[in-house]
């Protein structure tokens, strides 16, 4: 087979695009250069090799960091392959079909990498007679009883607990209209 047909091989590219996705989006280091060739593309020489690698490897991470629709994946695709030196038709619709079944889990964990802290997992809250205090005249109050399940993905949850009086709930509720009304207000158009 000629390199341009073993390159043009449907299934060995998206195989190369999965072990692409793997290695930059979901952090499998042990997917080489040299192990994408010998299982893909084992007749092709490892210099004609490499500069289609970088090049699928380019265009998949510009089309993930773009989180493209289908109507701009179709957009780029289209001028990748009138482009001199870009990619096939064949090539283009592989890519294609790659991208509208693994856009969801890619994209999902790019979002996951660019977490720096914990995020909110869930909420759940009550309101409750207060049963304990160091003031009989408190014993028997409503309080709104929050608790908040903060984690980060692959770790154990932890969770906060909050107690808010009436005049704290009061005080949140203010604070979350004058939030909301800043968002109107930046909203509005100009």
């Amino acid at each position: 087979m000629t390199m341009a047909g073993e390159l043009e091989s449907c299934k060995a590219l998206s195989g190369l695009l999965s072990g692409l996705a793997q290695k930059a989006f979901h952090g499998h280091p042990g997917i080489t250069e040299d192990l994408l060739r010998s299982q893909l593309y084992p007749e092709v020489p490892p210099e004609e090799f490499r500069p289609f690698l970088a090049k699928m490897t380019g265009i998949l991470k510009s089309i993930a960091s773009a989180d493209m629709d289908f109507n701009q994946l179709e957009a780029f695709l289209t001028a990748q392959t009138k482009k001199q030196g870009g990619i096939t038709s064949d090539q283009a619709a592989v890519i294609s079909k790659f991208w509208k079944s693994h856009k969801a889990k890619i994209r999902e964990s790019l979002m996951n990498q660019s977490r720096w802290d914990s995020g909110l997992r869930g909420l759940s809250w009550r309101v409750d007679g207060k049963s304990q205090s160091r003031h009989s005249a408190q014993i028997h109050t409503p309080v709104a009883i929050m608790e908040l399940e903060i984690g980060k993905n692959g770790q154990e949850s932890e969770f906060l607990c909050l107690e808010f009086d009436e005049a704290k709930v009061n005080q949140v509720l203010k604070t979350l209209s004058e939030v909301e009304e800043s968002i109107s207000t930046l909203m509005q158009p100009a």
